[in-house]
C-alpha cells in the first residue's frame, strides 16, 4: 500500500493555478489514509472486529483514490503522449506501471477484505469465498511490494543528494511496510490450514501486529513524502529531473508546435486594442507647425539672338 514517489518536473496534480495544492491535497489524504490503515488493524484486537473490517475497506478506497490521481497526474505531465516511454523507460517502469500496481494490490485487498466482510456480516454462506479471501490477502501487499521496487527503480542526473535523501526515505518505509503485509499474510494463511474459521476468526494476532507495525512504516513514509513535495515545491534552484534519451526534446518540439495557433491569435485580439490606441495618440498630439513655402524661381527673359546666316555673311565679305 505505498504511492508514487517520483523526482519528475513533469507531473501536474491539478489546474495550473492549483496544482501546488492540488499535490499537498495528494500527500495528506496518503497520510490521512494510512492512519484509517492504522485504526482499522487496531480494531481488530478489539471486541468488535467488523469495525476494524470497515476501516481497512475505507483505507483501502482511499489509497486508490490517491494513486489513480499519480497516474493522472504524470500522465498529464507529458500530455498522455504514450510513445515517449519508447525514449524514457523510466516513464514505462515508474511513473507508469507503480500507480497501476498499487491501484491493482489495493483492488485485490479490497476484495479479500470485503469476502471476509460478507462471511462475518452473513454468518452463513460464502464458505468459498474464505480461501480465496485469504489468497488475495496475500495477492495484495505481494503486488505493494512489487511496485515498491518499481519505485526504487529511478535514476537521477540532475537531481542533488539532498532529494535523492528525501526519495528514499519515502521508498525504504514503503518497501518495509508492504513486505511486512506481504509476510504477515502468509504466515496467517499457514496457520489457518489446519482449522476451520469463519469471518474475522481467519485473521490471525501474527496478521494484525504485523499490519500494525506495517501501517506505521506506511504512515512514516506518508510524512517523508509531505516533506519532500514542500521542499521539491518551496525550495528555489531545486533540480528535479526531466525527461531522457530525446523525450524532453521532443515533448519541447510538439508544444512549441502549437504556439504559433496561440500568438496569431493573441495579436489578432491585441491588433484592434494597438490600433485604436494609435489612433488616440494621433487625435491628441499638436498639429505640426506648416513648413515654409520653398522660394520659386523667377524664370529669366530670353534675349533674341540673330540667326546664323553663313552663306550671306561670305558675300558680304567678298563685297
Amino acid at each position: 500500500m505505498v504511492k508514487l514517489a517520483s523526482a519528475r518536473e513533469s507531473r501536474m496534480y491539478g489546474p495550473r493555478l492549483s496544482k501546488n495544492q492540488a499535490e499537498y491535497t495528494n500527500a495528506g489524504l496518503y497520510v490521512f489514509a494510512t492512519i484509517v490503515l492504522l485504526g482499522g488493524f487496531t480494531a481488530e484486537l478489539s471486541r468488535e472486529p467488523k469495525s476494524g473490517l470497515v476501516l481497512l475497506l475505507i483505507a483501502l478506497a482511499l489509497i486508490m483514490v490517491v494513486n489513480i490521481h499519480d497516474l493522472l497526474a504524470h500522465l498529464a505531465g507529458y500530455d498522455y503522449w504514450f510513445p515517449l516511454m519508447e525514449f524514457d523507460i523510466q516513464l514505462a517502469v515508474v511513473e507508469f506501471a507503480v500507480p497501476v500496481v498499487q491501484i491493482l494490490g489495493s483492488v485485490i485487498m479490497f476484495l479479500g477484505i470485503l469476502f471476509i466482510f460478507i462471511q462475518e456480516e452473513k454468518k452463513y454462506g460464502f464458505f468459498k469465498f474464505e480461501k480465496h479471501a485469504l489468497n488475495m490477502l496475500i495477492a495484495g501487499p505481494a503486488l505493494w511490494v512489487l511496485g515498491s521496487i518499481h519505485n526504487s527503480c529511478q535514476i537521477y542526473e540532475r537531481a542533488d543528494g539532498h532529494v535523492q535523501i528525501l526519495q528514499q526515505s519515502v521508498h525504504i518505509p514503503f518497501l518495509m511496510g508492504g513486505l511486512l503485509l506481504m509476510v504477515g499474510s502468509i504466515l496467517n494463511s499457514r496457520e489457518q490450514a489446519g482449522f476451520i474459521h469463519h469471518g474475522t476468526e481467519l485473521l490471525g494476532r501474527n496478521w494484525v501486529w504485523l499490519g500494525i507495525i506495517g501501517s506505521l512504516l506506511l504512515f512514516f513514509g506518508g510524512l517523508m513524502n509531505v516533506v519532500k513535495v514542500f521542499k521539491m515545491q518551496q525550495i528555489d534552484g531545486l533540480r528535479l529531473e526531466k525527461l531522457r534519451g530525446g523525450a524532453h526534446e521532443r515533448l519541447m518540439r510538439e508544444r512549441e508546435g502549437n504556439v504559433p495557433l496561440i500568438i496569431e491569435e493573441q495579436r489578432r485580439r491585441t491588433k484592434p486594442a494597438v490600433t485604436e490606441e494609435a489612433a488616440k495618440t494621433a487625435a491628441s498630439a499638436p498639429a505640426p507647425a506648416p513648413a515654409p513655402a520653398a522660394p520659386t524661381p523667377t524664370p529669366h527673359k530670353n534675349v533674341a539672338t540673330p540667326a546664323a546666316t553663313p552663306y550671306k555673311d561670305v558675300l558680304t565679305g567678298q563685297t
